[in-house]
This record gives C-alpha cells, sequence and structure tokens, in this order.
C-alpha cells in the first residue's frame, strides 16, 4: 500500500506540475498577446517627426524664393515643401528641376512642365501623400522633350539648310 500511495503521489505531483507550467504558459501567451493588442488598439503607430524650426522654415523660403515659389507663413507650410521637394528629387519618375512647389495654409499647387502624364501623376500622388497636405492643384503641363535638331529635318521639310561660311 505505501508502493501505491508513493506511486499515486508521484503521478499527482507530476500531472500538477504540468499543469501548473501549462497555466503559467498560456497566461503569459495571454497577457503577452492582450498587452500588444491593447497596445496597438490605443496607441497609434508613431510617425518620426523632426523638430522644424523657425530658422530652417526662413532658409526653405529663401530657397524657394529663388525658384520662383511660394510658402506660407506657418512652418507647416514649410515643412510641407521641404518635404514635398525632397520627396522629388528622390523620386526617379519625376523631374524635381522643372516642377514648382506653392504651398500656402497647407494647399500645395504644383506648377510647371513634366515629360509624360505618368511623371505628372507621380508628381501629384507625391504631393497628396505628404502628412499635413489638405489639397493639392496640379497645374503641371505634360511637354515632351524636345529632341535634339535633326541634320536631315531641313530636307524633309522642304526648307534648305543655312551654310556657315
Amino acid at each position: 500500500m505505501t508502493k501505491t500511495f508513493l506511486m499515486l503521489l508521484a503521478i499527482a505531483s507530476a500531472a500538477l506540475g504540468f499543469v501548473a507550467c501549462a497555466t503559467n504558459t498560456n497566461t503569459n501567451t495571454n497577457t503577452n498577446s492582450n498587452t500588444n493588442t491593447a497596445r496597438l488598439e490605443s496607441t497609434p503607430t508613431p510617425t518620426p517627426q523632426t523638430k522644424y524650426s523657425q530658422e530652417q522654415a526662413r532658409e526653405e523660403r529663401a530657397r524657394a524664393k529663388q525658384n520662383k515659389e511660394t510658402i506660407g507663413d506657418t512652418l507647416d507650410d514649410a515643412w510641407i515643401h521641404a518635404k514635398i521637394v525632397a520627396k522629388l528629387i528622390g523620386d526617379s519618375k519625376t523631374p524635381e528641376r522643372n516642377i514648382n512647389v506653392d504651398v500656402v495654409n497647407n494647399e500645395v499647387t504644383l506648377r510647371g512642365t513634366v515629360d509624360t502624364a505618368e511623371a505628372k501623376g507621380e508628381a501629384e500622388r507625391v504631393a497628396k501623400e505628404t502628412d499635413g497636405v489638405k489639397k493639392v492643384t496640379n497645374q503641371l503641363k505634360v511637354v515632351a522633350a524636345s529632341k535634339p535638331s535633326n541634320a536631315n529635318k531641313a530636307s524633309t521639310t522642304g526648307k534648305a539648310k543655312p551654310v556657315n561660311e
């Protein structure tokens, strides 16, 4: 009887230990998953924010003025302008040097010329997806890239080609 009792005690202890481990694991897993879920629901993923100073805004306005662009008086307008110009420079589909970006009251106006309708659409997409932008007015004009002059062109148009003497 003692052997049976000890055997039952050993089995009960093992089973109790197994149940305790399984309970702790589940509790930890549930706690972790609940914590993660609660954190995701209550706190949106923050976007990296850089502090933008008045001095940086003045510098951005000076650069914009050199490019015949307009920036409103707020820090937001200057910051939006800087972000859009940087994105356009980094995007191989948009010729930033031909696109003027005006930002006033968080509203963006794109002016200038691009080579394709795709570049026009891409510039508008970049502007619309920039944080803080309320509205985008796309005034970009699609102008096919000028091709180098061809010496044979004069003969096909019927005009005589001037000769340098």
